[in-house]
């Protein structure tokens, strides 16, 4: 229980803390003290006045005569409480609660030595862990898993709505994770299908990145395709990579070398399709970053959220110290103060 006439009230802190309903009657406070000054004025012009004659030795003042000044003051403190009491301070606490329904989402990322190509700044892969980074940081309770390839394809990161530690596992991707060559598309859509084959929610979909394509593993890029299909999850194929000769690392003098590049892009066009997803084609950073919007808007689902106030006003308690100085004023109104003779 708060303590009603405790200086506290009157802080910087606790002022600027408050949210004012009525802020306009904060406004006249300045107008208190004037509209006092003003009648004094008047009745010091309208008063009789009874002269006396006395010897200036016998004019002295006293102590006792100012305290003729006190009845005024507690009735201008009296109104300015009651001002800040019709401002309504008071106080909001807002709880906000958000949620939705989710979405399974595998990332398999192409991390083949191709990858290392720099016609993406500073080369394919480092672009391609940034965007990705990106996307997870604007999914709300969607449970996102990661899955590597190479020659080879590793699960990586099981579905998991730990985005920090997500986060943290993007950073450490890297070419040496994988020794064997190629590039291995079928086996890394498989070991997605595998991490989401008994997921339960509503949406289940594979966002798959390659700069190249199938060269290695066991499984037909078609078949796992179908097989993700049976299970429901839309694949979204990104093509990543320029046409031609692109810069891949530099000679012993120093010199950019360039290598010859060409993306074959009906398979992953072949795999989005069948999966009911869609291909898209990144030639640049701001084109990759573009698409992985372009997903992240397609995959949205309904977000749903409960708002709770806790609004607490604190006008009773200027009203308090309102009515505590208007009861010293009646006080003093009955005593010889108001009944001193003014000069």
């Amino acid at each position: 229980m708060e303590q009603l006439f405790s200086i506290q009230w009157f802080s910087e802190s606790t002022l600027s803390s408050f949210d004012w309903v009525n802020p306009i009657f904060l406004y006249c406070l300045p107008f208190v003290p004037l509209l006092f000054i003003l009648r004094y004025f008047i009745r010091y012009r309208g008063q009789q006045k009874l002269r006396i004659a006395l010897f200036e030795s016998k004019l002295t003042s006293h102590w006792i005569t100012y305290l003729r000044f006190i009845p005024p003051l507690l009735i201008q403190i009296t109104i300015a409480f009651l001002l800040v009491a019709l401002a309504r301070p008071q106080t909001t606490n807002e709880r906000v609660e958000r949620w939705s329904e989710g979405i399974d989402i595998t990332l398999v990322l192409d991390i083949s030595e191709s990858m290392q190509i720099q016609d993406f700044k500073p080369n394919r892969l480092t672009a391609s862990k940034k965007v990705a980074t990106n996307f997870i940081k604007g999914r709300l309770q969607d449970r996102i898993g990661i899955v590597v390839f190479s020659g080879e394809a590793i699960s990586y990161a099981p579905l998991t709505t730990d985005y920090s530690f997500l986060k943290e596992l993007i950073k450490d991707i890297n070419f040496k994770m994988i020794n064997a060559g190629g590039t291995a598309i079928g086996s890394a859509i498989a070991i997605g299908i595998n991490r989401m084959e008994d997921s339960e929610a509503k949406s289940k979909i594979m966002i798959l990145l390659s700069d190249g394509e199938n060269t290695a593993g066991s499984i037909d890029p078609m078949t796992a395709a179908d097989l993700a299909f049976a299970y429901g999850i839309k694949i979204y194929t990104i093509g990543i990579g320029q046409e031609g000769k692109v810069p891949w690392g530099k000679d012993m003098f120093g010199r950019t070398q360039y290598v010859e590049q060409h993306l074959d892009e009906s398979v992953l066009r072949k795999i989005s399709e069948v999966t009911g997803g869609q291909f898209f084609r990144a030639t640049n950073n701001r084109a990759l970053s573009k698409v992985f919007k372009a997903i992240d808007q397609l995959e949205k689902v309904e977000i749903k959220e409960n708002r709770y106030k806790n609004t607490k006003d604190y006008y009773h308690i200027y009203e308090s110290w309102g009515i505590f100085f208007l009861l010293a004023w009646l006080f003093c109104k009955s005593t010889f103060i108001t009944n001193l003779l003014e000069d």
